[in-house]
């Protein structure tokens, strides 16, 4: 066993794989191709049969040599399944349930069976052991019927098909698929682990596999959940949930193969789990993508290729069962896909589609082939038919689906769906995931939960409470700050009747001690390194005697590296008692003050989202300061120009508006003095906060310019100052 060689033998793989998988990619194809045929290229098939000595060198036949790669390849292998778990959400299936069934059912039995048939006429030869023909058989079955989810997501991803029908069966079926196949692989294993098929020993593989999943899905949900959490809030050490998250793949991985299951399906379940975790932020699945990405995919699908010699296509039998091996995974997966699309109710057009995208086997197929090979239900021979097949199927499947999806024509519905999906892609309320917020329990800090609850109960954002150890004397409350964000979040989830899944769980509200002695700076420190997108700050007074931000809002935003809103109770807000907060909160019918910059843009859409959780109102205020005078003596043009200007800016929250389904009422008013004309609008009545986006000024003052000072001066009801 020789580290130097170990070494090599990595590099090499990264390498080609890197280079291969690059070329790949900008030929539109899957980066796992590459890393496939760079495999295949450092093997027996292309180095081994040109320069047998480098090859010989560099993956030498020495059992003790190998398994140093091939324990790579098996970690690999469960971090592969890990992330596929990840990556697959079942909830799709609801939106598309019957057509997604069928498609899936008739999609895995059709090359199932086609699969069981074809080891069965295989000949003795190109068998591992022909008194376990029927393992071969099953292997081959499921080798045909599964698919590939992640190369069936990226192609409609990249076609913008996520949201149109065709699309969402396609996925929705793929995910099926996978789930089945693996669960299907679990029980195979065990049959494998006897050698011969007993149906007691059957019935128990799948109550046990039932079990793991059942139990899975409602203690282990909650469970995995809690310690990603605590992991998250109590360990500091870096990249503490990423360990956690390793650490439940290996726990899963491991009880399944308690259980006489394989430990592929511990890891899968372990990933959907994971993927469930209202703290899975997109940062933290970048950070667990990266090791699997840059390391472990080039690793396992080089050591793929390495063990497939294509050197045995010289053998015109071998070469005609390769042919025929792709021809029956090719017209059973594509005639099963179609069968169960036109069953569910789908088009031709969308089933022929359906039955193309269907049709790549991709990585899965990969990892299905090594296992059987591993555990001896595979030839070697047969394992290159079937990663050829893999290869093959993948390499046609995103051009073959292109070309039938842009067959399907566009329905104003699913107009409609690309458009709010366009949207998302740059709201800045769809970009948020979780919420900080420092509050006391005045009136401020009230303000501060209800707005928090609002936004937690519509958009389940999981929220992190630091109770401020300033309590304004004069408030004579005992209500704790945690429960008051805990009361206004029960009261947000009634108030927009998100219920059921969507609904957040009180569990996703964590409290952070404050230590008497610490800094609010050096609390929100501690805690804004976790993940967050925003700070909501509740706290009285917000201005000290001498007219400055009190000095714990400024301890706070200079803890914290991101956006944050602050809120101002005033008005009706600063009338509330301890008991309100667990009442329904009412209708905010908020004015908008909007300039047409970008954070005014930002806060806009926050006051949507607002308003539309409350079952409130929203009035856009834009106001022209351009001197009536001054613009006439310049000209008709530039007087239509700057009315232009501020009509665009209007129209502008109006549309955005439209995706939160709120109508939005505008006001223009002409005036040199803004903070003037927006305090003569709120004296009109009818609104009960006022939001502005605004920026820091400066960095010392925590200011944001004269006229958001003025308002906090000034203002007779309550402020959302939004500071992005």
């Amino acid at each position: 066993m020789n580290p130097t060689v170990f070494i090599a033998e990595l590099v090499a793989l990264l390498l080609a794989g890197r280079i291969l998988g690059e070329l790949s990619h900008r030929l539109g194809q899957p980066v796992i191709m590459g890393q496939l045929l760079a495999g295949i290229a450092l093997g027996p098939s292309v180095l081994g049969a040109l320069w047998p000595g480098a090859e010989q060198w560099l993956f030498p036949a020495s059992a003790a040599q190998r398994g140093m790669l091939d324990a790579v390849a098996q970690l690999g292998v469960l971090m592969l399944l890990l992330l596929t778990g990840m990556e697959t959400d079942l909830s799709i299936v609801n939106r598309v349930r019957r057509s997604a069934l069928l498609v899936s059912f008739f999609g895995v039995a059709v090359p199932f069976v086609a699969g069981l048939l074809l080891g069965k006429w295989l000949p003795a030869a190109l068998l591992p052991d022909s008194h376990r023909r029927l393992l071969t058989a099953l292997f081959l079955g499921v080798a045909l019927a599964i698919s590939s989810v992640k190369i069936v997501a990226s192609v409609i991803r990249e076609l913008r098909f996520t949201h149109r029908r065709a699309g969402v069966v396609l996925l929705a079926a793929a995910v099926l698929d996978d789930t089945i196949g693996w669960i299907i692989l679990a029980a195979i294993f065990s049959l494998a682990r006897q050698g011969e098929l007993d149906l007691q020993l059957l019935a128990s593989t799948l109550l046990a596999t039932a079990l793991f999943l059942l139990l899975s899905f409602t203690v282990g949900k909650r469970g995995v959940a809690t310690l990603i959490r605590w992991s998250n809030d109590q360990l500091q050490s870096e990249m503490a949930v990423v360990t956690t998250i390793l650490i439940v793949m290996g726990l899963f991985a491991l009880a399944t193969d308690a259980l006489g299951l394989h430990t592929v399906l511990g890891a899968f379940v372990a990933g959907m789990l994971v993927g469930k975790s209202p703290l899975l932020t997109k940062h933290i699945y970048g950070q667990l993508r990266g090791p699997i990405a840059a390391l472990f995919m080039p690793v396992f699908f080089g050591l793929a290729g390495l063990s497939a010699d294509l050197s045995v296509l010289r053998n015109p039998t071998v070469a005609l069962w390769a042919v025929i091996f792709i021809l029956v995974a090719s017209i059973g997966k594509f005639t099963g896909a179609l069968l169960g699309g036109r069953l569910g109710g789908l088009s031709l057009r969308e089933s022929t589609a359906i039955g193309c995208g269907m049709n790549a086997r991709g990585s899965t197929e990969v990892i299905i082939a090594t296992l059987g090979l591993k555990m001896g239900a595979l030839s070697p021979t047969l394992f290159t038919l079937i990663v050829l097949m893999a290869f093959v199927t993948t390499l046609v499947m995103p051009s073959t689906l292109r070309a039938s999806l842009r067959r399907i024509p566009l329905t104003d519905d699913e107009q409609k769906r690309l458009a709010e999906n366009d949207f998302r892609k740059i709201s800045y309320v769809a970009g948020l995931e979780r919420l900080l917020v420092a509050v006391d329990t005045s009136h401020s800090g009230r303000l501060a939960a209800r707005l928090v609850g609002l936004m937690s109960g519509s958009h389940s954002m999981p929220t992190t409470v630091v109770p401020l150890n300033r309590v304004s004397p004069s408030s004579g409350e005992s209500v704790q700050p945690v429960a008051v964000i805990k009361a206004a979040v029960d009261a947000a989830r009634d108030t927009v009747g998100s219920g059921g899944d969507s609904a957040p769980d009180v569990a996703t509200l964590h409290v952070t001690s404050t230590p008497s002695a610490a800094t609010t700076e050096h609390v929100i420190a501690k805690e804004a390194v976790k993940g967050f997108n925003l700070l909501w700050i509740g706290v009285d007074p917000v201005m000290d005697e001498v007219g400055a931000v009190n000095v714990a809002i400024r301890q706070a935003v200079e803890g914290f590296d991101g956006s944050f809103a602050i809120a101002v109770a005033r008005g009706g807000f600063a009338e509330q008692t301890g008991a309100t907060v667990s009442a329904k909160p009412g209708p905010l019918n908020i004015l908008l003050a909007v300039t047409g910059t970008a954070y005014s843009q930002r806060g806009a859409e926050l006051a949507l989202a607002l308003a539309q959780a409350s079952a409130g109102t929203v009035t856009a205020l834009y106001v022209d300061t351009a001197d009536d005078e001054a613009t006439w003596s310049s000209g008709l043009a530039a007087n239509l120009r700057a009315r232009r200007h501020g009509a665009t800016i209007l129209q502008d929250v109006v549309e955005l508006g439209r995706h939160y389904d709120l109508a939005v009422f505008t006001r223009a008013r002409r005036s040199k003095n803004v903070d003037g004309a927006i305090l003569a609008e709120i004296a009109q009545g009818g609104f009960n906060l006022l939001v502005l986006g605004v920026t820091r000024r400066s960095d010392d003052a925590l200011f944001f310019g004269p006229i958001p000072a003025i308002l906090l001066a000034k203002a007779p009801e309550s402020l959302l100052l939004i500071a992005t």
